[in-house]
């Protein structure tokens, strides 16, 4: 079992996430039609476990798959086992992801493939702009970070689990807010 740390923000994390993600376009090239920073790190003063969350944006099931065996290749642990994300009411189920981790020795990574277009690929980069966008928000959803990591320390599924229901009520508000400013998620981050 993982344990469970919510850390103060870290103004490092968008280095970070840059050095990570040039690595990734080295090994990945133009296939990775997108690289994002997403996650609770991408959000400036948001507390968070100190994991970088990395989405690669690719155009198909197939060249996901591709990237996927590619980053394994380069030394990116692959879980094969985790093949889509958790389901949001309201969105159609078993949407399609490749979920790897860092290289052994390498700084501690999160990375999502996920398919343009899907629900789950517009998920993380709306809700990450919605808190960006509205830090009384971030700060509440850190509120509850650091209240589940007491609750369960040594359990990431159940802190996970739990998490992702919070998530959803703000991807519905984050929903909401991209209409009504016709919100689009701009240029790639790398």
């Amino acid at each position: 079992m993982d344990s469970v740390e919510i850390v103060d923000a870290d103004p490092r994390w968008p280095a970070e996430f840059l050095d990570m993600a040039s690595r990734l376009r080295g090994v990945l090239g133009a296939p990775a039609h997108r690289i994002d920073h997403i996650g609770s790190t991408s959000v400036p003063g948001l507390a968070a476990k100190d994991i970088i969350d990395i989405q690669i944006t690719v155009t198909g099931v197939a060249e996901g798959e591709t990237a996927g065996r590619a980053l394994a290749e380069a030394g990116w642990v692959l879980y094969e086992g985790i093949a889509d994300d958790h389901d949001v009411p309201g969105l159609p189920p078993d949407q399609h992801k490749v979920f790897l981790n860092e290289p052994s020795g390498a700084r501690r990574v999160n990375l999502h493939v996920r398919v343009a277009g899907y629900p789950n690929q517009r998920y993380p980069l709306v809700v990450r702009d919605y808190l960006r966008a509205h830090p009384n928000s971030a700060q509440a959803y850190a509120t509850l970070k650091r209240d589940l990591a007491r609750m369960f320390p040594d359990d990431m599924g159940r802190y996970a689990d739990t998490k992702d229901a919070a998530c959803d009520l703000i991807y519905f508000a984050a929903e909401d807010w991209a209409r009504s400013i016709d919100w689009d998620p701009g240029p790639s981050d790398a």
